[in-house]
C-alpha cells in the first residue's frame, strides 16, 4: 500500500512517499511467522507498527533501516 500526496497548483513541493505493509507481508520480509512479528514488536526487538484503528501497518522503510542495521533492540 503507497500514499502520497500528488502536488497541488497550491503546493509546489511533494510529499515522499510511504510504503506500509501488513503482517504477513513483514513475516514474508522477515521470513518467519506472522506471530513471532507480533512478538517481536510486542518486546521492543523491532519497530513499532502504526496503528490506524483496527488495522496494524510497519513502515517499510523503517523496517529497511532496521534490517540494515542489523536488526538491533529498538529498547
Amino acid at each position: 500500500m503507497i500514499f502520497s500526496k500528488a502536488p497541488t497548483a497550491q503546493s509546489s513541493h511533494s510529499t515522499p512517499e510511504v510504503e506500509l505493509l501488513n503482517v504477513k507481508q513483514v513475516a514474508a520480509l522477515l521470513n518467519c511467522s506472522q506471530r513471532h512479528v507480533f512478538r517481536l514488536a510486542e518486546t521492543g526487538q523491532m519497530p513499532s507498527p502504526i496503528k490506524l484503528g483496527q488495522l496494524v501497518r510497519w513502515n517499510r522503510s523503517t523496517l529497511d533501516q532496521w534490517i540494515a542495521n542489523g536488526c538491533e533492540s529498538v529498547r
